[in-house]
């Protein structure tokens, strides 16, 4: 299989076995000798001195970058599922964040109970695999699962459900739990424990500098998911139809409505955080929507962005805001001993944070953390619509007269009203029970009766109440305005 996840949300690893093997059956003269810079690349700090003369002899191009996103491309019945999904520790007794110690200790726990390979960074266990799965640690020590390319959404529930039957078994014994939502309800931001690796205190630190605050990294947990493309035309049309949608989904998966014990006037602080986190590299992203998009115009993109680090014989290099542009083309700086590789430009678009990404596949990147019902719901959602040919063309139709006026208000005004949000003629409501029908329809047609996956979201749709606002009513009716009672409510 092609599709290779992130073992942590702000980084990503790439499938360089599927690429050379793309390269070398490419009919492109240009890309010919693209083997040798991958397998320098690839070999990172055990690289040999012959392999990094190849790197400089043969400088990375444009043109390869293109390919890189080219080399996603794969047949329809080629095309996989995967979920990436975090969860908030917290100690059961205290209902305080984990610390270090107790994410460590789960981590050896799970990886010697279910045979788990460990991950270790300067002699610390930071993280976990297993086969085509990844388990990592957000900054703010989330945990994290990267599931495998599955085929089926049968196959990706069951995936999660043995993921959270295994962390369950181990934390327990640990006095500790996990929260199905998006944000941190109770402790405050300097209670966050955080996880001290190199290249998250750089990007921190880049972030600081563009005047983001470290809310983000530290307290909030996301659902994503990762769907391909068949080629160019696909990803665009894939790319249109989810970017305009992903508000929608915003909504319908909005579960993060509390902030140090008390409403937040949110229904969805994660996703309005985003908004405030350097807009260079987030948001709705309108060229997408242009006539000249394609890969290219991507990679124009990402080229200008600074960069924030480069990963160097086990290190990490602060970049200083150098753009991959500026490293391409050989710019005089503090990284000039330095030549680009394949690696390089993978690690850079990881650091890219639309509300859609695009990698080798579409990322998702709209949803909060949920229960286990809306983790299965939302792969659900997103391959009834863009894996089934009449409902991604349905949604088309639907969206081609949004305006870029219109999207930034859906992206903007989502967060705080959810499905009550105003758009043209009524709520977002109805737009979202259009959406699922078609969702429905697609999963129907694909003919592996995964249309019971849809139940929990579409009980939100129909009922316009979003899981943050049953939360809100909780809070002030049977809670008594304490958000103890969530934790018991949305621990998994």
């Amino acid at each position: 299989m092609a599709l290779v996840f992130s073992p942590c949300g702000l980084g990503a690893v790439m499938n360089f076995g599927a690429l050379k093997t793309y390269v070398s059956s490419s009919p492109k003269k240009s890309l010919t000798w693209k083997r040798s810079k991958i397998v320098a690349s690839n070999q990172g700090n055990k690289a040999t001195s012959n392999a990094s003369a190849l790197v400089e002899t043969e400088p990375l191009t444009k043109e390869d970058l293109i390919a890189y996103f080219s080399s996603g491309c794969k047949t329809k019945e080629m095309w996989r599922i995967g979920t990436e999904h975090e969860k908030i520790g917290f100690d059961v007794k205290t209902l305080r964040p984990i610390t270090y110690e107790q994410i460590t200790t789960l981590l050896n726990g799970i990886s010697e109970r279910f045979d788990w390979d460990k991950v270790m960074e300067t002699g610390t266990i930071i993280g976990l695999k297993q086969g085509m799965q990844n388990i990592s640690l957000e900054r703010g020590c989330q945990l994290e699962l990267s599931g495998a390319p599955l085929e089926t959404l049968h196959q990706t529930c069951d995936e999660l459900q043995s993921h959270l039957y295994q962390v369950k078994t181990v934390a327990e014994d640990l006095g500790i739990g996990f929260l199905g939502i998006g944000y941190e309800p109770k402790s405050r931001l300097e209670d966050a424990t955080i996880v001290r690796k190199r290249r998250y205190d750089i990007i921190q630190d880049y972030l600081d500098r563009a005047g983001s605050g470290h809310d983000m990294g530290l307290r909030t947990c996301t659902v994503q998911v990762n769907l391909d493309y068949s080629s160019e035309t696909d990803m665009i049309r894939k790319f249109r139809a989810s970017l305009a949608l992903q508000p929608i989904a915003t909504a319908l998966f909005a579960n993060s409505p509390f902030r140090n014990g008390k409403p937040n006037g949110f229904l969805s602080i994660r996703s309005h955080l985003w908004i405030d986190t350097d807009k260079n590299r987030t948001g709705m992203i309108p060229f997408v929507f242009h006539d000249s998009f394609g890969f290219e115009r991507y990679v124009e993109y990402a080229l200008d962005i600074p960069m924030c680090f480069l990963h160097r014989n086990k290190s990490y290099l602060n970049c200083r805001g150098m753009t991959f542009r500026d490293f391409l083309s050989g710019k005089t700086s503090h990284l000039s001993h330095e030549q680009p590789t394949i690696d390089d430009w993978e690690n850079h678009i990881g650091t890219i944070w639309p509300e859609v990404r695009l990698k080798r596949y579409l990322e998702m990147r709209g949803a909060d953390g949920g229960s286990r019902e809306m983790l299965c719901a939302l792969p659900a959602f997103w391959v009834g619509l863009l894996y089934d040919e009449e409902s991604l063309q349905a949604v088309l139709d639907m969206i081609a007269d949004w305006t870029t006026e219109e999207r930034e208000m859906l992206r903007t005004q989502v967060p705080v009203t959810g499905l009550k949000t105003m758009f043209r003629d009524g709520p977002l409501k109805h737009v979202a029970e259009d959406i699922l029908k078609l969702a429905k329809d697609g999963l129907e047609r694909r003919n592996y009766k995964e249309t019971g996956f849809l139940d929990a979201v579409a009980e939100v749709a129909l009922t316009g109440v979003t899981p943050a606002e049953k939360l809100l009513k909780l809070y002030n009716g049977d809670w008594g305005q304490s958000v103890d009672p969530l934790f018991l409510e949305m621990q998994y």
